[in-house]
């Protein structure tokens, strides 16, 4: 059983604060036994405050719990992110650094991360508003501003708020495989994997005609993988013209529909890989591909490891 530590600090914000209680927790629910115990940490004895003050809570564990015992160590946002945080939960972040714990920020919840020296040399994220302030407050950590999460093996971050949602869904996935992390995500009612970045947030608002959603097409979409798709076949669905379907896509996914169709490939490629037998050159099929050379200079590219090799490693253990 892998133990996910929160750092529950002053100023938290309560929706980073729970996201990965609700996800994690979500998940041992579902696999039918404890594959993560889940601790709220805050300094011994202490009351938190949650931003704006609608809400006190007493965690059940310390700060020791979480640097001596954590796997993954979560750091959410805080209200008060321009200021340092008390000294011990810095103490705590790197003790459970040193010891080996997975670390993750949601949000401004990097600037706690960034303090301790863990983001430089590395690639790191956070809510686009305070991007440049990140970059400009700690210049040896590379700001990616444009995605929605960054993993670098050992350390995570997080865009911001809702993005949340998505890293602690990706560290899932990493773990127990895909199978397991998209029916989490259909048990708390939110996407497996969305596509894109910050960009789609940053730059436009969602369409105010109803009629000019995607979703219908992404539906579509979803139960067509098999078919040779082109952009004039999901045009004709979304009603419109291929310019303004790319445009369209652009403005509600952050991608293109042929790089959204090719993702949902690799994903329905991974979900046969992990819960079939189907042999490599039927998976390439059943997921659009086609020649199973194809799905593995994809599914390669994408995933950063083989079909077989990501079947030998993620095929569900638990049942």
């Amino acid at each position: 059983m892998s133990v996910v530590a929160v750092l529950a600090v002053d100023g938290v914000l309560g929706f980073e604060l729970t996201v990965p209680v609700l996800v994690f927790g979500t998940a041992a629910m579902v696999a039918g036994e404890d594959v993560y115990e889940v601790r709220v940490c805050a300094e011994r004895g202490s009351t938190v405050d949650t931003a704006a003050g609608h809400l006190s809570l007493r965690a059940p564990w310390d700060l020791d719990a979480a640097a001596e015992e954590a796997d993954t160590l979560v750091v959410p946002a805080r209200s008060g992110f321009r200021d340092d945080p008390p000294p011990a939960v810095l103490h705590t972040i790197t003790r459970a650094a040193e010891r080996g714990a997975r670390l993750a920020s949601i949000c401004t919840g990097a600037f706690d991360l960034a303090r301790t020296g863990l983001l430089d040399g590395r690639r790191a994220t956070t809510h686009w508003r305070y991007a440049s302030e990140l970059a400009r407050r700690h210049p040896a950590v590379d700001v990616d501003p444009s995605v929605l999460f960054v993993d670098e093996g050992d350390v995570l971050t997080s865009a911001g708020v809702a993005a949340g949602l998505d890293l602690c869904l990706h560290m899932l996935r990493r773990d127990h495989g895909a199978a397991l992390a998209a029916e989490v995500a259909r048990t708390i009612v939110v996407p497996p994997q969305r596509e894109g970045g910050q960009a789609q947030f940053v730059r436009h608002e969602d369409p105010a005609d109803p009629g000019a959603s995607l979703q219908p097409t992404l539906m579509w979409l979803e139960t067509h993988l098999r078919e040779p798709l082109t952009l004039g076949d999901i045009a004709r669905h979304a009603g419109t013209s291929v310019r303004s379907l790319s445009r369209r896509f652009r403005e509600q996914t952050g991608t293109t529909p042929l790089r959204w169709l090719l993702r949902a490939r690799v994903r329905r490629a991974q979900q046969l890989l992990e819960t079939t037998d189907l042999p490599v050159d039927r998976v390439a099929e059943e997921a659009g591909f086609g020649a199973p050379a194809t799905l593995r200079h994809h599914f390669t590219r994408l995933v950063g490891t083989s079909p077989r090799t990501y079947r030998r490693s993620f095929r569900p253990t638990l049942r």
